[in-house]
Protein backbone atom coordinates (compact mmCIF):
# COMPACT_ATOMS: atom_id res chain seq x y z
CA UNK A 1 0.00 0.00 0.00
CA UNK A 2 1.32 3.75 -0.88
CA UNK A 3 1.42 6.19 0.79
CA UNK A 4 1.31 10.21 0.42
CA UNK A 5 4.24 11.64 1.24
CA UNK A 6 4.18 14.28 4.52
CA UNK A 7 2.96 17.50 3.43
CA UNK A 8 4.55 19.53 5.35
CA UNK A 9 8.06 18.15 4.61
CA UNK A 10 7.69 17.55 0.92
CA UNK A 11 6.62 21.57 1.02
CA UNK A 12 10.33 21.76 2.70
CA UNK A 13 11.72 19.94 0.08
CA UNK A 14 10.25 21.62 -2.50
CA UNK A 15 11.29 24.76 -0.90
CA UNK A 16 14.62 23.87 -1.06
CA UNK A 17 14.90 22.91 -4.70
CA UNK A 18 13.13 26.13 -5.18
CA UNK A 19 16.15 28.27 -3.50
CA UNK A 20 18.56 26.34 -5.74
CA UNK A 21 16.85 26.59 -9.10
CA UNK A 22 16.14 30.48 -8.36
CA UNK A 23 19.13 31.15 -6.59
CA UNK A 24 17.60 33.44 -4.35
CA UNK A 25 18.02 31.70 -0.44
CA UNK A 26 14.57 33.23 0.32
CA UNK A 27 11.54 34.96 -0.50
CA UNK A 28 9.18 37.49 1.42
CA UNK A 29 5.75 37.38 -0.38
CA UNK A 30 3.83 34.72 -2.63
CA UNK A 31 1.55 35.34 -5.37
CA UNK A 32 -0.58 33.35 -5.96
CA UNK A 33 -2.46 34.24 -9.68
CA UNK A 34 -5.85 32.85 -10.50
CA UNK A 35 -7.62 32.35 -13.71
CA UNK A 36 -6.57 35.36 -15.96
CA UNK A 37 -4.25 37.16 -13.79
CA UNK A 38 -1.15 35.79 -15.25
CA UNK A 39 -0.48 38.55 -17.51
CA UNK A 40 -0.51 40.85 -14.59
CA UNK A 41 2.77 39.20 -13.36
CA UNK A 42 4.13 40.58 -16.43
CA UNK A 43 5.80 44.13 -15.86
CA UNK A 44 6.15 43.32 -12.01
CA UNK A 45 9.81 44.15 -11.70
CA UNK A 46 12.91 42.12 -12.48
CA UNK A 47 12.70 38.81 -13.15
CA UNK A 48 15.40 37.16 -11.45
CA UNK A 49 14.51 33.11 -12.37
CA UNK A 50 11.97 31.06 -13.90
CA UNK A 51 11.25 27.53 -13.16
CA UNK A 52 8.34 25.44 -14.47
CA UNK A 53 6.05 24.96 -11.19
CA UNK A 54 5.87 20.78 -11.96
CA UNK A 55 9.40 20.31 -11.86
CA UNK A 56 9.49 21.06 -8.18
CA UNK A 57 8.30 18.39 -5.42
CA UNK A 58 4.71 18.10 -5.29
CA UNK A 59 3.87 20.73 -7.62
CA UNK A 60 1.18 19.07 -10.33
CA UNK A 61 1.73 20.98 -13.24
CA UNK A 62 -1.59 23.56 -13.66
CA UNK A 63 -4.16 22.37 -16.18
CA UNK A 64 -7.32 25.45 -16.37
CA UNK A 65 -7.00 27.70 -19.04
CA UNK A 66 -5.44 31.11 -18.17
CA UNK A 67 -2.76 29.41 -15.64
CA UNK A 68 1.06 29.32 -16.20
CA UNK A 69 3.17 26.73 -15.43
CA UNK A 70 5.71 29.08 -13.94
CA UNK A 71 7.38 29.99 -10.69
CA UNK A 72 9.25 33.47 -11.03
CA UNK A 73 11.45 34.89 -8.57
CA UNK A 74 10.42 38.44 -9.39
CA UNK A 75 12.28 41.48 -7.12
CA UNK A 76 9.93 44.73 -6.70
CA UNK A 77 12.05 47.17 -5.48
CA UNK A 78 13.34 45.87 -2.24
CA UNK A 79 10.80 42.69 -2.19
CA UNK A 80 11.90 39.51 -3.29
CA UNK A 81 8.32 37.93 -4.75
CA UNK A 82 7.87 34.18 -5.69
CA UNK A 83 4.90 34.34 -8.25
CA UNK A 84 3.04 31.38 -9.23
CA UNK A 85 1.44 31.29 -12.27
CA UNK A 86 -0.99 28.79 -11.28
CA UNK A 87 -2.98 26.68 -8.70
CA UNK A 88 -4.51 23.03 -8.31
CA UNK A 89 -8.01 22.99 -7.57
CA UNK A 90 -10.55 20.13 -5.74
CA UNK A 91 -12.08 19.66 -9.09
CA UNK A 92 -9.39 18.51 -11.04
CA UNK A 93 -9.35 15.70 -8.50
CA UNK A 94 -6.40 16.95 -6.38
CA UNK A 95 -6.28 16.24 -2.37
CA UNK A 96 -6.70 19.38 -0.38
CA UNK A 97 -2.93 19.18 0.45
CA UNK A 98 -1.97 19.08 -3.46
CA UNK A 99 -4.04 22.52 -3.45
CA UNK A 100 -1.84 24.39 -0.42
CA UNK A 101 1.32 23.09 -1.03
CA UNK A 102 2.65 25.96 -3.29
CA UNK A 103 1.54 28.01 0.16
CA UNK A 104 3.32 25.55 2.25
CA UNK A 105 6.04 25.83 0.31
CA UNK A 106 6.33 29.58 -0.29
CA UNK A 107 5.94 29.74 3.90
CA UNK A 108 9.03 27.28 4.37
CA UNK A 109 10.80 29.43 1.48
CA UNK A 110 10.33 32.42 3.89
CA UNK A 111 7.37 33.99 2.62
CA UNK A 112 5.12 35.57 5.60
CA UNK A 113 2.87 37.57 3.41
CA UNK A 114 0.80 35.29 1.29
CA UNK A 115 -1.46 37.14 -1.68
CA UNK A 116 -4.35 35.07 -3.73
CA UNK A 117 -5.71 36.32 -6.60
CA UNK A 118 -8.95 34.56 -8.28
CA UNK A 119 -11.39 34.78 -10.92
CA UNK A 120 -14.77 35.12 -9.47
CA UNK A 121 -18.47 35.63 -9.98
CA UNK A 122 -19.78 38.52 -8.77
CA UNK A 123 -23.29 38.91 -6.14
CA UNK A 124 -23.52 42.47 -6.25
CA UNK A 125 -25.36 43.87 -8.76
CA UNK A 126 -23.01 47.19 -8.73
CA UNK A 127 -19.95 45.37 -9.87
CA UNK A 128 -18.89 45.38 -13.14
CA UNK A 129 -17.20 43.08 -14.83
CA UNK A 130 -13.46 44.09 -14.35
CA UNK A 131 -13.71 45.12 -10.88
CA UNK A 132 -11.19 44.25 -8.27
CA UNK A 133 -12.92 43.46 -4.96
CA UNK A 134 -10.89 42.90 -1.69
CA UNK A 135 -11.57 39.73 0.37
CA UNK A 136 -13.18 40.16 4.09
CA UNK A 137 -13.50 37.05 4.46
CA UNK A 138 -14.70 33.69 3.63
CA UNK A 139 -17.22 30.71 3.40
CA UNK A 140 -15.23 27.58 2.76
CA UNK A 141 -18.51 25.44 1.35
CA UNK A 142 -15.78 23.11 -0.50
CA UNK A 143 -16.34 20.15 2.02
CA UNK A 144 -12.67 19.94 2.76
CA UNK A 145 -9.74 21.55 4.65
CA UNK A 146 -6.10 21.17 4.24
CA UNK A 147 -6.27 20.49 8.25
CA UNK A 148 -7.97 17.28 7.79
CA UNK A 149 -6.40 14.17 8.32
CA UNK A 150 -2.76 13.55 10.05
CA UNK A 151 -2.09 15.80 12.77
CA UNK A 152 0.20 18.53 11.82
CA UNK A 153 4.30 17.61 12.58
CA UNK A 154 4.79 18.35 16.20
CA UNK A 155 7.06 21.32 15.07
CA UNK A 156 4.26 23.09 13.30
CA UNK A 157 1.44 24.59 14.96
CA UNK A 158 -1.64 22.61 16.09
CA UNK A 159 -4.47 21.92 13.29
CA UNK A 160 -7.06 24.21 15.17
CA UNK A 161 -6.48 27.19 13.43
CA UNK A 162 -7.91 30.88 14.70
CA UNK A 163 -9.09 32.26 11.57
CA UNK A 164 -11.03 35.46 12.96
CA UNK A 165 -9.30 37.50 10.75
CA UNK A 166 -8.20 35.06 7.91
CA UNK A 167 -7.58 38.07 5.66
CA UNK A 168 -5.35 40.50 7.02
CA UNK A 169 -6.52 43.95 7.90
CA UNK A 170 -3.64 45.56 7.53
CA UNK A 171 -2.58 44.43 3.55
CA UNK A 172 -6.06 45.27 2.87
CA UNK A 173 -5.61 48.80 3.96
CA UNK A 174 -2.15 49.29 2.22
CA UNK A 175 -4.17 47.75 -1.06
CA UNK A 176 -6.78 50.39 -0.52
CA UNK A 177 -3.48 53.38 0.00
CA UNK A 178 -3.36 52.18 -4.15
CA UNK A 179 -6.80 52.39 -4.99
CA UNK A 180 -9.43 53.63 -2.42
CA UNK A 181 -12.15 52.94 -4.21
CA UNK A 182 -12.02 49.10 -3.72
CA UNK A 183 -15.17 47.25 -2.79
CA UNK A 184 -15.01 44.66 -0.06
CA UNK A 185 -16.70 41.75 0.03
CA UNK A 186 -17.13 37.59 1.49
CA UNK A 187 -15.66 35.30 -0.47
CA UNK A 188 -17.54 31.94 -1.43
CA UNK A 189 -15.39 28.93 -2.67
CA UNK A 190 -17.14 25.86 -3.33
CA UNK A 191 -15.78 22.70 -4.79
CA UNK A 192 -16.38 23.82 -9.02
CA UNK A 193 -16.12 22.01 -11.86
CA UNK A 194 -19.28 23.50 -12.75
CA UNK A 195 -20.28 26.61 -12.28
CA UNK A 196 -23.53 27.61 -10.20
CA UNK A 197 -27.21 27.50 -10.60
CA UNK A 198 -28.88 30.36 -9.85
CA UNK A 199 -30.80 28.92 -7.14
CA UNK A 200 -27.24 28.39 -5.55
CA UNK A 201 -26.42 31.94 -6.30
CA UNK A 202 -29.74 32.93 -4.22
CA UNK A 203 -28.49 30.43 -1.00
CA UNK A 204 -25.07 31.94 -0.93
CA UNK A 205 -26.74 35.42 -1.12
CA UNK A 206 -28.25 34.51 2.20
CA UNK A 207 -25.49 33.00 3.79
CA UNK A 208 -23.52 36.55 3.14
CA UNK A 209 -21.81 35.76 -0.06
CA UNK A 210 -20.61 38.89 -2.67
CA UNK A 211 -18.43 36.89 -4.72
CA UNK A 212 -18.29 33.07 -5.83
CA UNK A 213 -14.96 30.83 -6.94
CA UNK A 214 -13.51 27.54 -6.45
CA UNK A 215 -10.23 27.87 -5.16
CA UNK A 216 -8.68 30.29 -2.42
CA UNK A 217 -10.20 29.20 0.88
CA UNK A 218 -8.05 26.20 1.45
CA UNK A 219 -5.04 28.11 0.74
CA UNK A 220 -5.97 30.52 3.35
CA UNK A 221 -6.70 28.66 5.98
CA UNK A 222 -2.87 26.79 5.34
CA UNK A 223 -1.51 30.14 5.26
CA UNK A 224 -3.28 31.50 8.84
CA UNK A 225 -2.01 27.91 9.96
CA UNK A 226 1.44 28.81 9.78
CA UNK A 227 1.08 31.88 10.64
CA UNK A 228 1.38 34.02 7.22
CA UNK A 229 -0.67 36.92 6.71
CA UNK A 230 -3.27 36.51 3.50
CA UNK A 231 -4.16 39.43 1.42
CA UNK A 232 -7.22 38.23 -1.18
CA UNK A 233 -7.84 39.92 -4.24
CA UNK A 234 -10.96 38.61 -6.57
CA UNK A 235 -11.27 40.10 -9.87
CA UNK A 236 -15.23 39.87 -10.92
CA UNK A 237 -15.39 38.19 -14.65
CA UNK A 238 -18.90 37.52 -14.73
CA UNK A 239 -22.28 37.85 -12.76
CA UNK A 240 -23.18 35.37 -10.84
CA UNK A 241 -25.68 32.71 -12.55
CA UNK A 242 -29.23 34.45 -12.59
CA UNK A 243 -27.68 38.02 -11.86
CA UNK A 244 -27.02 38.79 -15.84
CA UNK A 245 -28.43 38.09 -19.43
CA UNK A 246 -25.12 35.83 -20.65
CA UNK A 247 -24.74 32.46 -20.44
CA UNK A 248 -21.38 31.34 -18.50
CA UNK A 249 -18.62 30.56 -20.39
CA UNK A 250 -14.35 30.09 -19.19
CA UNK A 251 -13.35 31.80 -21.98
CA UNK A 252 -15.29 35.11 -21.43
CA UNK A 253 -13.92 34.88 -17.92
CA UNK A 254 -10.63 35.24 -19.47
CA UNK A 255 -11.55 37.82 -21.82
CA UNK A 256 -12.50 40.00 -18.70
CA UNK A 257 -9.55 39.36 -17.17
CA UNK A 258 -7.39 40.45 -19.48
CA UNK A 259 -8.99 43.75 -20.00
CA UNK A 260 -8.47 44.34 -16.69
CA UNK A 261 -4.27 43.63 -16.87
CA UNK A 262 -3.52 46.82 -16.37
CA UNK A 263 -5.40 47.38 -13.25
CA UNK A 264 -4.69 44.64 -11.82
CA UNK A 265 -1.01 45.24 -12.57
CA UNK A 266 -0.89 48.76 -10.75
CA UNK A 267 -2.22 47.12 -7.80
CA UNK A 268 -0.07 44.17 -6.80
CA UNK A 269 2.92 46.38 -8.15
CA UNK A 270 1.87 48.90 -5.55
CA UNK A 271 1.11 46.61 -2.54
CA UNK A 272 4.50 45.51 -3.00
CA UNK A 273 6.15 48.36 -3.09
CA UNK A 274 4.18 49.58 -0.11
CA UNK A 275 4.24 46.52 2.00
Amino acid sequence: MSHDPEPFALADEAAAVLADRTGVDTHDVVLVLGSGWAAAADGLGDIVADVPMDELPGFPAPTVLGHRNSALSVRVGDTRALVLGGRAHLYEGHTASTCVHGIRTAIAAGCTEIVLTNAAGGLNPDWPVGQPVLIADQLNLTGASPLAGPAPPPDRPIRFTDLTTAYSTRLRALALEVDPTLPEGVYAGLLGGAFETPAEIRMLAGLGADLVGMSTVLETIAARHLGAEVLGISLVTNAAAGLGDEDLDHEDVLDAAAEAGPRMLALLRGVLERR
